[in-house]
């Protein structure tokens, strides 16, 4: 297994190499399983440059019911971003304008590499802007909800 930390549109990502098959790998990105297939099989190149994460995205998988939580307090939002940390499509969102959220309260339901993601609120707070709906597809690093 190689363990690799990746920086990608500034989001932090800690990845675990499992298995490389040909073109199928098992990995697991913060600690979601996934299986990928790659256009053609990988070759060996130099070490990519590691970096230590400073937090990484709040992202769980239905299925398995991780829930990825800080041990920090959590703090009030002041226009704080719920960011998807994946690339997908919105298959449910769980809050309106206006409405009071807790740190760790799933906000989103996204579809990445198919499966399902709980994206969570960071902080406390106000929802002040849903930027999405149902059926919306969405990029990595993209605002979804701000808290404020």
């Amino acid at each position: 297994m190689k363990n690799f930390k990746f920086k990608i549109n500034g989001t932090e990502y800690n990845v675990d190499i499992n298995e490389v098959e040909g073109q199928e790998i098992t990995l697991d990105v913060n600690g979601t399983p996934y299986k990928v297939t790659v256009d053609k099989e990988l070759k060996q190149k130099a070490a990519p440059r590691v970096v230590t994460p400073k937090a990484a995205p709040r992202v769980a998988a239905a299925a398995s019911g991780d829930v990825q939580r800080s041990e920090a307090p959590a703090p009030s939002g002041n226009g704080s971003k719920v960011i998807t940390p994946l690339p997908g499509t919105i298959l449910d969102v769980f809050v309106n304008v206006g409405d009071k959220v807790t740190a760790g309260q799933r906000v989103v339901l996204l579809e990445a590499m198919k499966m399902e993601n709980n994206i969570e609120s960071d902080v406390a707070g106000t929802v002040t802007a849903v930027n999405v709906r149902k059926g919306d597809s969405v990029l990595e690093g993209q605002t979804l909800i701000v808290i404020g």
